[in-house]
């Protein structure tokens, strides 16, 4: 296991950072390695973000010093999605089969997560969220709905909400798996947001909420394509250029936007004061500088 750890900073600071200075700042590169789990610790709101792809075998998720626990989840909670191949997490002796697009929220007190995936051939790649916690909430798996169909035993649809348009180049379905009308936490909200062919704006208008801060993380993008994720305060904007399977940091004070060379799919990720959704600060596109 791997465990990198990324300091905060004033809004200001990033005025004068160069490429290379923002990518080390609020970039994470990679996200999966075989038969490893990779983890960014950041000090926004203490989110951590990472990844594990077990290939050959299972992968147990152990504790880090800077955590100071006896276990990962003693003081923590977590969210993952599964972008790979169908995969198991077992949960203190309990299997919950996460297949491709799913996820699931674990509660705060899990002492034992081991990763594992069902074909080694298509191995799963379990995207990974946690933030601290101060309750215990219920684990539940969470998958996008079938019309017509009731969810398993102890599965929940995720919430649904078709925004945007083919004008505006940012059409695109916003699944909502860790939110209040789905499965409570104590401060983690988390999901997966899909945009059509044809669009390449993940969020429009662009926006801050200085209530929480969010992880980004894009894939399904084609390896010869970008997306020019778009940070900073409204009136000294920055950009950094990312590619499949990476993730970047945006604080509360920074605003939220991004767009593409292609169509691409994108999981975010939020912790902080609250867990409105709706709740931020839109910016016109005329007043961004």
């Amino acid at each position: 296991m791997k465990f990198d750890v990324r300091y905060a900073n004033h809004p200001d600071d990033s005025k004068s950072y160069d490429t290379a200075e923002l990518r080390r700042k609020y970039l994470i590169e990679k996200l999966f390695e075989p038969d490893d789990i990779l983890l960014t610790y950041s000090h926004q709101d203490r989110i951590i973000a990472g990844g594990a792809m077990p290939v050959k075998g299972s992968l147990s998720l152990g504790t880090f010093k800077e955590l100071a626990t006896a276990y990962f989840l003693e003081r923590r909670e977590m969210g993952v999605i599964n972008i790979g191949g169908a995969g198991i997490i077992e949960l203190d002796g309990k299997k919950y089969e996460i297949g491709h697009k799913e996820g699931i929220y674990i509660g705060l007190g899990t002492k034992e997560v081991v990763f594992k995936s069902a074909d080694p051939a298509e191995p799963a790649k379990f995207y990974i969220n946690s933030s601290p916690a101060h309750k215990a909430y219920p684990t539940v798996k969470i998958t996008k709905p079938v019309e017509g169909v009731e969810p398993p035993e102890g599965t929940r649809y995720c919430v649904q909400r078709h925004l945007g348009t083919v004008e505006g180049m940012n059409k695109r379905t916003i699944n909502q798996f860790i939110i209040g009308d789905v499965c409570r936490s104590c401060q983690l909200s988390m999901g997966m947001t899909e945009l059509e062919v044809g669009s390449s704006w993940n969020t429009l208008p662009s926006h801050t909420h200085e209530r929480r801060m969010e992880v980004y993380m894009y894939f399904e993008l084609p390896p010869t394509e970008a997306v020019f994720h778009l940070m900073g305060t409204p009136q000294e904007t920055r950009h950094i250029v990312m590619h499949n399977e990476q993730a970047v940091i945006s604080p509360s004070w920074s605003i939220h936007t991004g767009v593409g060379t292609h169509n691409y799919t994108f999981i975010w990720g939020m912790c902080g004061e609250n867990q409105t959704y709706d709740d931020m600060d839109n910016i016109a596109t005329q007043d961004l500088r």
